[in-house]
């Protein structure tokens, strides 16, 4: 049996004007999973702020964005270099307004074994992941308090960071860094009204999953996932939206699985577990 469909991504899950006035800031913003969480906020009337390395990708994501009625602005960072982070926030506070939310999304990632990696390929990803989200969200933060105002963070994660993921130790090792900097943090702000959370991504058919056709991917990946389903994005939007609301404001510390049930089989009967070194495809095992 295969969980009903979510509403079409066109669908608010909030009232229209939740967020008008607000403005969210979403780092990895132009593309895949902050692209369709600052959808989600768009849909609610904020002023949306997209940050990339990348030009492009920004351009295309603000064209997008701005298709649904949006205002939205860019700054592309380097979310590793403490000093661009606050070149960025006093960019987009001088052209949009303080920051009200942060969505802690940028990110990078690649195959390899441990074995193989060097310390470039080390850092390249948990550089990105953890002390990326730890500048943005202490800037975040001062920020706030210096206005005396409240504020709340969502940092993305995944599933390895509590189970580990062979041909992923970097990426799973700064994402379990960043799963207890949430709770952490969340402790640490909640006097200073900063409420912070985490969503856990499951994973969905896209163009940057490697050696995968999303058209193929989206078959197996819901063969594999109780739900009988794959995540389709707008569900990460509306999840995001959720926990800025004003309808969350009492939840900090929490990481919301939105997998379908991804994280909890644990199945007798699997299929035969092939040791990384032998795999032709290292992160799905054949």
């Amino acid at each position: 049996m295969t969980l009903r469909e979510p509403p079409p991504a066109a669908d608010p899950m909030l009232p229209a004007d939740e967020f008008a006035g607000k403005v969210v800031l979403v780092t990895g913003g132009g593309s895949g999973v902050g692209l369709a969480m600052a959808r989600g906020f768009a849909l609610c009337g904020a002023r949306i702020a997209i940050a990339s390395r990348n030009e492009e990708t920004l351009a295309e994501g603000a064209a997008e964005l701005r298709g649904l009625g949006a205002e939205v602005f860019t700054a592309q960072c380097d979310v590793r270099q403490r000093n661009q982070v606050t070149e960025m926030f006093t960019r987009i506070e001088e052209a949009a307004g303080p920051v009200d939310f942060l969505l802690n999304n940028a990110g990078s990632n690649f195959p390899a074994l441990a074995e193989n990696l060097n310390v470039n390929a080390w850092r390249a990803i948990t550089q990105i992941a953890l002390d990326g989200t730890f500048f943005c969200s202490q800037e975040f933060h001062a920020r706030r308090c210096r206005v005396g105002r409240a504020g709340a963070i969502v940092n993305n994660l995944a599933s390895y960071a509590w189970t580990g993921f062979p041909g992923d130790a970097h990426s799973a090792a700064a994402k379990a860094g960043t799963l207890n900097l949430t709770l952490s943090l969340a402790t640490e702000w909640a006097r200073d009204q900063i409420r912070v959370n985490s969503i856990v991504v499951g994973t969905y058919p896209h163009s940057r999953v490697p050696n995968n056709d999303p058209r193929e991917r989206e078959g197996r990946r819901g063969l594999t996932v109780p739900a009988g389903r794959a995540l389709r994005t707008q569900e990460l939007g509306w999840a995001a939206a959720f926990l800025c609301s004003r309808f969350g404001g009492y939840i900090t510390g929490l990481n919301l699985v939105v997998d379908g049930g991804d994280w909890l089989r644990r199945d007798l009967l699997k299929p035969p577990f092939i040791p990384p070194r032998e795999r032709k495809d290292l992160w799905f095992g054949q």
